[in-house]
């Protein structure tokens, strides 16, 4: 402890050059201070500032290249939206188109079976008809017959 005290009462300074002695050392501290900065400027500063502004250069280059990018990708975007709602409109029309088409076809095709049906029931009904009359007569000179035989047997 003792030798504590010797020490700080040994710092003491008493006169001139206390703490903020001002004398020729002051200016020269400046003078080296001032040529740090302009060293500094130099060799760090200086190009540090070069190649952060050819980065700002470089981002905002790239930045407008992207919009110009990004501006016909909308565009294309939009042609294209523009494109197929055309061809889904045509193509909606073409199916539409072709159902008609192929419905007045079956509708043709349809009516001409139901005339060749039609006629040939007709026919077929005219031929029943006809076979119908002639088993009709020949059943007719049948039960004649027969009558005419019952006849003679009973007679």
């Amino acid at each position: 402890m003792i030798n504590l005290s010797i020490l700080i009462s040994n710092s003491e300074v008493s006169g001139p050059g206390g703490l903020f002695d001002i004398n020729a050392t002051l200016p020269l501290v400046l003078i080296q201070f001032v040529l740090l900065v302009i060293v500094l400027n130099i060799i760090l500063y200086t190009p540090l500032l070069t190649v952060i502004e050819e980065r700002k250069e470089y981002i905002l280059t790239n930045l407008g290249k992207a919009s110009e990018i990004l501006a016909e990708a909308n565009k294309l975007t939009k042609q294209y939206e523009q494109e197929l709602a055309t061809v889904r409109k045509e193509a909606q029309l073409e199916i539409t188109n072709s159902q008609k088409i192929h419905k007045e076809i079956l509708d043709v095709e349809l009516k001409i079976s139901q005339k060749y049906i039609d006629s040939l029931l007709d026919t077929i009904q005219k031929d029943l008809q006809n076979k119908k009359y002639i088993a009709l007569n020949s059943l007719d000179e049948i039960v004649q017959s027969l009558c005419a035989d019952i006849e003679t047997r009973l007679s």
